[in-house]
């Protein structure tokens, strides 16, 4: 389980988390929603400990990130905005350097490796350099490494961008089994499509506050607007940054 209680983070005279709070629970996908500079990216990093809150608190299954730093991260997978791939290797030898950083070896590392590319349908990229690499082909790569070490918490910033068709549906099918082992998912996207089929809850965010949370029809049913997009666009009050 991820909490937060009014996180508020400045750079400079910037205010980019004016006071954010919320709860994501275990077995469930939360979709984290928000206009485009409504502080998603922001708060994604500060949950994994990357910025430190300038006000407000923290837990990941009860561990204050900023207290016990390690003890969260082996705990807690996050796919960002930038990648980070090794061009010359290839994504077994990728996946195998960071299984080692996370303390997996041997014959445990290359099942898992084996695991996490059928759950992604990525097997045929898995002996192959990352350099040439299409933009869904890299996200399936750094997904893969987000999942290798089992983490039980995961933070996806907008895990499908790039994706085909085919490896949107591998996606889905992954978030969905994590849910069922129990897992606890937040996910920052602008696909409604993604929200209404596969989220459980949405925290909506502007202007780096909290707007509302809930599940998709709870928040329908507080704007009186059947359509999740144009709920989301009466709380907001804005359209930028929605894809249908």
């Amino acid at each position: 389980m991820i909490e937060a209680k009014e996180v508020r983070k400045h750079f400079g005279a910037v205010q980019a988390l004016g006071g954010v709070s919320f709860t994501a629970r275990d077995g469930h996908i939360t979709a984290l929603l928000g206009p485009n500079g409504a502080g998603k990216t922001t708060l994604l990093r500060t949950l994994v400990g990357l910025l430190k809150p300038d006000h407000g608190s923290i837990a990941i299954d009860g561990v204050d990130p900023l207290k016990d730093p390690m003890a969260v991260r082996a705990n807690i997978g996050f796919l960002t905005d930038q990648f980070g791939l090794y061009e010359r290797l290839s994504t077994c030898e990728y996946l195998s350097y960071f299984g080692e950083l996370n303390g997996m070896q041997g014959a445990a590392l290359r099942d898992r490796i084996d695991e996490v590319s059928q759950l992604l349908s990525m097997d045929d990229i898995l002996h192959r350099r990352s350099k040439g690499f299409s933009q869904g082909q890299r996200i399936k790569v750094a997904l893969a490494r987000t999942l290798l070490h089992r983490p039980r918490n995961l933070l996806l910033d907008e895990p499908s961008r790039g994706l085909d068709v085919m490896s949107t549906r591998a996606l889905r099918n992954a978030l969905s089994a994590l849910r069922r082992e129990g897992c606890c998912v937040i996910m920052a996207t602008h696909v409604m499509q993604e929200v209404t089929h596969l989220c459980d809850d949405v925290i909506v965010i502007a202007k780096g506050h909290t707007v509302a949370q809930g599940s998709p029809q709870e928040l329908c049913r507080r704007t009186g607007i059947a359509n999740l997009e144009d709920a989301f666009v009466s709380l907001v009050g804005t359209e930028e940054g929605i894809s249908a």
